[in-house]
């Protein structure tokens, strides 16, 4: 999964994004380059309102720009369609949000093992379960989103996130709705993942605490990139 150092894994280069507003057009993003290594856990940072969430919606492909581009490995996203940007996340993303984002219908086991069965790939159950027991729910594999915890259900999404062996992991403010405490063992797990899998992880998030956990940050002020980001 190693990358020469001249290829990064994520490249956006003048990545701006406008909306219309009534008469007027707002500018979300504002001409912003940056490149990720592989294994690199780089935070994105910024006051409320900064464009972060944005940012990785559109590194992520869920997000059309208005200017610019981003790659992803060696493939332009927008050159692809939308079909062919879900195929590349199949490959080559996985999501953690604030919100879980797991389905209510599924236990633990079938959310987690969802992404492999959607791809086809052979062994979901037993790699499902092996991953929910690395994120410490072995006894829960049985249970229903209503049923876990907060932290329990983030736990469940950590582990369909990383259960692919995905080479980017995308974290919207992963610990935004959960306790100080239980939020603190959140991260921790992610960047002991992110170690030990070798990912490259790029975190949304206003705690400057964990920000200063990553390698490095990247603050938008405005829609722009902070000159030594």
């Amino acid at each position: 999964m190693a990358e020469s150092n001249s290829a990064p894994i994520v490249r956006a280069v003048g990545l701006s994004k406008q909306v219309e507003t009534g008469e007027s057009r707002l500018t979300i993003l504002d001409n912003v380059s940056f490149d990720i290594a592989a294994g690199e856990a780089v935070a994105i940072i910024g006051a409320s309102g900064s464009g972060k969430s944005t940012l990785l919606g559109l590194l992520a492909g869920l997000d059309m720009p208005t200017a610019g581009t981003v790659s992803i490995g060696n493939t332009d996203l927008f050159t692809l369609d939308e079909d062919g940007r879900a195929v590349l996340r199949s490959r080559l993303v996985g999501f953690v949000f604030q919100s879980f984002q797991l389905l209510p219908a599924l236990t633990a086991l079938e959310n987690v093992m969802l992404p492999m069965e959607l791809a086809g790939d052979a062994g979901a159950q037993g790699n499902a379960r092996a991953m929910l027991e690395r994120v410490g729910l072995g006894a829960r594999v049985g249970h229903y989103p209503k049923q876990l915890s907060g932290g329990e259900q983030q736990r469940v999404a950590i582990a369909r996130a990383f259960v692919r062996e995905p080479r980017v992991v995308f974290a919207d403010e992963p610990t935004g709705n959960l306790d100080s405490a239980t939020g603190a063992q959140i991260i921790d797990l992610m960047f002991e993942l992110n170690r030990e899998r070798e990912t490259t992880l790029i975190l949304v998030t206003h705690d400057e605490a964990i920000s200063r956990r990553c390698g490095r940050a990247l603050r938008l002020i405005a829609g722009r990139l902070a000159n030594g980001a």
